[in-house]
Order: C-alpha cells, then structure tokens, then sequence
C-alpha cells in the first residue's frame, strides 16, 4: 500500500511537463531521498528556492525506512534506532506536526551474560544504573558517575561544532586545550575502547557493557585506536530532550523521513520517486543539472548530492581530476562490517538471564547486546579481518513491537538484530552462494543461547549482507555511514582533505550525505549544514 507521501509524489510527477520529457530547471536538485537530502531540500525551500529531490527508490526514506517483511509485520529494515536528530531540525521543521514521534527505551540496555548473570542501564536513572552496575563491582558502581561526566565533558567541546561547516583536528584539539580537556581529547581520538575503559572501570562485564557502542557499524575492534570516537558520535544524541538517551519512532525509522518529506512538499519542495539519476550534467566545467537514466534532463543552478561521495564523484561524474579520483578509490575507507537480520517472530525472546519477575516485554523493550566480554567483541573482529564472517558475532537486538502495537500483529513480534562483524567479500566465499543463510542461522543459534525460545518462534526473516545493503541502499563496501568515521575519517578530514565544506571542486556541486561532515547516522547535520552553504553560493552561481 502507498503511503501518503509516495501517492503525493506520485501526482506531483504526474503533469504533462514531465509526461512531455520537457526541460525543467531549478535552483537546486537533490540525488536522493534520504533524511540529509529532504533536510537540505527543506532549508532551501524554506529560503525561497525551487527545489527538486530524485530518488531511485519508489519511495523516500533511503536507509530510514519502514517496509513490511511479512503480512502485518513491518520493521526499520535499516537504520533502527533515534538520538541522533539534531531537535533544532526537528524544531525547525515542525516534525512532530507531521506524525514525528520518538519515545525513549525503557529500560535502555539488558546484558545478558553466559552465567546466567545479568545487567540493566537506565538512561533517564544513573541511581538505577549504578545499583545494577554494583552487583559486579561497587567501585564501578562510583566510577560511572566518572564516566557520564567525562562525556558531559566531551560533548560539551565537540557539540557546538557540529551544526556547522567542519573545523580542523588541531582546531577541535585546541578547543579541548582552552577547555582544560586536553586528556579528553587524547582519550578520544587516540586511545582504543579497551584502554578508555581500563581508565575508568574493573569488571569485565561492566566494560562489555559499555564497550559495543564504540563499535556500531565501524571496522575496528575494541583495541583499534581512535574507536571511543565512535562512542562519541553515538553519545551526542539529544532527539529526546537528554544527551545520550536513544528511542523509538513510532511507526519505525520510516516515520521520520515521512514527516520530512510532507514537510519539503508543504513547503513547495518536489520530489520524484523511481527516477534514478544516471549523470550530472556540466556545462562550461560546473554542474549545470542531471541526465536521468531516463534519458530526462533537468536544469539546475546547483545540484545537491545525499550519494555517497564515492558513487558521486565516481559514477555520476564524468570528468574529475585524476588526483582525486585516486583519493577517492585508494584512501577512503568505505567497507562496513556490518549484517541486518530483521525477523517476525510468534513470540519475544524468553532470555534465561532476566530475572523472573521482569515480564518478556519490558525487557525486550530495551536494547539487549550479545556482547559477553571486551574479549569475545575483539575476536568477532579478529575474523572479519581475515575474511570470515565472526563465528561469535556481536548481535544488537532491538524489539520495537512491545511498545508501538502498530508494527506487529496481535500477540506477533518483530525483532531487529543489528550484526557484528561480516566481510564485504569473505575469503573463499561469496553472500550469494548460501552464506548469506548460513549467518542467519548462526545469528539465530547465538541468540539461542541466551534465549532458547528463538528457534521455534521465527516465522520469516530478511536477510541483509554488506552486498545487500550496498544495492539496496547505496552504502557503498557495505559501509552504513557512507564511509567510515575514525578519527582519520573525520572533522576537515570527511570525506578527504579538499573536500570537507561540502563544496566541491567541480562549482555548483555540493555533498549533502553522510559522506559529508559529521558524518553518519540519522541527525539530518550534513543536509542542513550543506544547505546553508548552498544558499551563501546561489546568488554566485
């Protein structure tokens, strides 16, 4: 069924200048649908400009999207989870008033662990979180409060720094110096998760508990250097109101680009779906529009690119300079280790680690991480680096359906297994020839470790490798920010030095992906940062 969105598309496209293959022209088109492109299209819109977004999709969303997988069983087939937003977006452009709705996890993490023991975190009750982190060391228990004020401490640096184009490394370094943060900064951007962690806690299942978030969707382990910056990236969230909390949108991922997109058509914004862009259009050595596979061209003053920068300058652009082209394909580092298995289940996880009196509900409405050691994460990367895909995988398990009823049928549950760590070519294999199954099972059997019940209770899944996510996505080597974001990666860094304030060296193109700076994940920075730059260039171009 269409949703309302895409039937609005659909009659926006539905003229006789498009049906006629007559020249249009723009101040401004959008490759691509994702959140950053509808963000950027509707800062542009919102400053007068006639706006055009293209997606090759039937519909907008690009990796926020909610589809069904099963009659009556709808899940975030990507992106999953929300804290990230920036609110002055969601302020900006009045998303709540367009079914934007986000709640918090509650609780926000349950860590099962293979003796039975077990441990919850509270995001909105550090009282609670210390109590649970005291049954495995009570001086833990004391150094969390450490630990929420050294990331108080670093978001405090590093958040006025993202809603706009990026500074240098050496001038965040300096803001940390000015701040009296120097050790933060070398806590961050220089040690690995395993050493951060030695810094602060003793337990080995309090630093398992902490350690996976410094690892989402990066090709690192927790010795690599530079991954607390991971955790930092995922710890700047304040979608629903406090730093750090993440949540829910009711009616999946989906539900904000929804919004985004009746935001962007109100305010004038086109958008036209399964209309793939095949080239961008140059003229006098600056882009000038695109050619649509189509064989359609459409005119524009400045063409806006939400592709990853790869695919941009790579396959859309038929002339750039050698050099960067080199950069590009050489040193930017884009192969994501990531699998999704998103599951319809009869039933929710029955983990033999909750306590009894916690009903399946309440402790799958938290994020539960099957992660049972710092050890156990390092050695599911050991494997991905030589080319297999980890035999112990770390597994992040989101349920959504035990607190939005809509995602589910009656008494029926989905399950969303974010996956941890997968080649994007395994050595000796390939995803297509029934390894993208065998991981499947082996996902489920881990679970089952945990949670006898799983087995019998999967009636269907959907199957995500790094070779899905590219096609299906655009994520290039599998990789879910477009690219990693280490330290390397990062800042004037993004996507590579030159070409890092969303500008390009071909005048009049413009990255507004996650490729751009601050990178990946769902905050809508990229867009709305490359669209103010846009509209400073407009009256030059």
């Amino acid at each position: 069924m269409l949703s309302s969105v895409q039937r609005k598309c659909i009659s926006i496209v539905g003229g006789e200048a498009f049906a006629e293959g007559l020249l249009m022209s723009y101040d401004a088109v959008v490759i691509g649908a994702g959140h950053n492109g509808l963000v950027s299209a509707c800062y542009l819109a919102k400053a007068g400009q006639k706006v055009l977004v293209l997606e090759r999709y039937h519909t907008v969303g690009g990796a926020a999207i909610t589809e069904e997988i099963h009659p009556g069983f709808r899940v975030s087939v990507a992106s999953y989870s929300c804290s990230l937003l920036r609110p002055e977006i969601i302020r900006d452009l009045r998303l709540p008033d367009y079914g934007f709705e986000v709640y918090a996890k509650q609780p926000s993490y349950f860590m099962p662990f293979p003796d039975g023991q077990h441990l919850f975190l509270y995001a909105d009750n550090r009282a609670k979180s210390k109590a649970e982190i005291a049954k495995f060391s009570r001086k833990d228990a004391e150094a969390y409060d450490r630990w929420e004020e050294f990331w108080d401490r670093v978001n405090e640096v590093v958040e006025p720094t993202l809603m706009q184009p990026p500074i240098s490394l050496g001038q965040l370094a300096d803001r940390f110096a000015a701040a009296g943060y120097e050790d933060d900064f070398r806590r961050i951007m220089l040690l690995s998760t395993t050493d951060l962690l030695d810094e602060f806690f003793e337990s080995e299942q309090v630093k398992a508990a902490m350690a996976p978030q410094s690892l989402i969707g990066t090709s690192a382990g927790p010795m690599t250097p530079g991954t607390p910056y991971i955790w930092l990236v995922h710890a700047v969230g304040r979608a629903i109101g406090s730093r750090g909390v993440w949540g829910y949108v009711r009616g999946g991922m989906g539900s904000i680009t929804q919004a985004m997109a009746k935001a962007a058509l109100d305010l004038g914004v086109e958008i036209r779906t399964s209309a793939p862009v095949a080239e961008i259009l140059m003229e006098s050595g600056q882009a000038a529009g695109v050619i649509l596979e189509s064989g359609e061209t459409v005119r524009a003053r400045a063409v806006l690119s939400n592709a990853h920068p790869q695919i941009t300058f790579l396959r859309l652009c038929s002339s750039l300079p050698s050099d960067l082209r080199d950069r590009l394909e050489r040193h930017y580092r884009t192969s994501g280790p990531v699998y999704k298995l998103n599951l319809a289940l009869e039933e929710l996880p029955r983990y033999t680690a909750a306590p009894a009196e916690v009903p399946p509900e309440v402790v799958s409405s938290a994020t539960v991480d099957i992660a049972p050691s710092v050890a156990y994460l390092e050695r599911a990367w050991d494997d991905c680096k030589y080319g297999i895909p980890s035999r112990d995988p770390f597994i992040e398990i989101y349920s959504q359906s035990p607190t939005d009823p809509t995602m589910a049928p009656p008494g029926k549950h989905i399950l969303s297994c974010f996956c941890q760590f997968v080649p994007y070519q395994p050595k000796g294999r390939d995803w297509n020839d029934g390894l993208r199954e065998e991981f499947a099972d082996r996902v489920i059997d881990k679970i089952a470790q945990f949670a006898p019940n799983i087995k019998n209770a999967v009636i269907a899944r959907q199957m995500l490798s790094p070779v899905d996510l590219e096609a299906r996505f655009g994520l290039v080597g599998g990789s879910i920010f477009h690219g990693e974001m280490t330290p390397d990666q990062s800042y004037n860094l993004r996507p590579i030095s030159g070409l890092a304030d969303y500008r390009s060296p071909i005048p009049g193109l413009y990255l507004c992906g996650s490729g751009a700076h601050p990178g990946g994940g769902v905050t809508g920075i990229p867009g709305h940062n490359c669209a103010q730059v846009v509209l400073s260039d407009l009256p030059k171009l």
